[in-house]
């Protein structure tokens, strides 16, 4: 299970999709998490999944790396389902069993909301794939720019969230080894309830905090010993330009997020 979780890895690539600029990647993602939430028929989903196919096929990813991303919040996308099948009200019910009921307005709420998490998750995945972590650290520096009047630590705030970001796939592999080695020393985590299970989670928690230090540790030597002290008075080495395929991409997905929120207008 922990190797299916895949946020944070990058997948290298000369597409036109890792070309892009991270703050044009950014963007669309803006736009694309705006658009499935403006979404309500078969008709605009069908629109975002065709989006999102088209985008899976340009960046050459695969798709199993994607559905394989879904599998560690299988169990919320069930539940979620579940909760607006039994729970919305509707105008007529096909099925009722005690005070457990399913309307026709549930079964849509939950098929459009297992669609909207599975796209959403895919897509924000998608940005994460074919960008590398330090060119979404610069994106998101430079898309924030302006907060710098306002005496926000922009540069902090951006390299933290992209070493967070880095160092998911390296704390889950740890995680891996950890749980290994414990089930090599007789350790058993697949038995009893959900309680039991928790409790047998404990003596992992404290090898992986005393890692994740040391980790930390070592990075803040590292960054000092290379004479990092913020980002006042640094510069870039490769500096961030708009081309023209960055203005395309941005005027499609513009106009495909106006485009939902029109069809939603008009009850599509």
């Amino acid at each position: 299970m922990l190797k299916d979780i895949t946020l944070g890895q990058y997948f290298p690539g000369t597409t036109v999709a890792h070309k892009l600029d991270p703050r044009t990647k950014i963007l669309l993602v803006v736009l694309y998490i705006v658009a499935l939430f403006c979404a309500k028929s078969l008709v605009t989903y069908g629109l975002m999944a065709l989006c999102l196919a088209v985008c899976v096929y340009i960046s050459k990813v695969s798709i199993k790396a994607l559905v394989r991303g879904l599998k560690p919040v299988l169990f919320i996308i069930i539940f979620t389902g579940i909760l607006n099948l039994f729970f919305t009200p509707g105008d007529r019910y096909l099925v009722e069993w005690g005070f457990l009921h399913i309307s026709d307005t549930g079964l849509r709420n939950a098929v459009f909301m297992v669609l909207r998490i599975m796209l959403l998750i895919m897509g924000t995945f998608l940005m994460t794939y074919t960008t590398s972590p330090i060119s979404l650290t610069d994106g998101l520096e430079r898309l924030l720019n302006g907060l710098k009047k306002l005496h926000v630590p922009v540069h902090e705030l951006a390299m933290m969230m992209s070493i967070a970001l880095r160092f998911i796939p390296t704390l889950i592999e740890e995680t891996d080894k950890i749980m290994s080695a414990q089930k090599a020393r007789g350790a058993d985590f697949e038995s009893g309830n959900l309680i039991q299970k928790a409790k047998a989670l404990i003596p992992i928690l404290v090898p992986l905090f005393i890692s994740a230090f040391r980790r930390a540790d070592e990075l803040a030597t590292a960054m000092e010993c290379r004479c990092y002290h913020g980002g006042e008075g640094r510069t870039k080495l490769h500096v961030l330009q708009y081309q023209r395929r960055d203005y395309i991409a941005l005027a499609l997905g513009v106009l495909i997020c106006a485009g939902v929120i029109v069809l939603r207008q008009f009850g599509l």
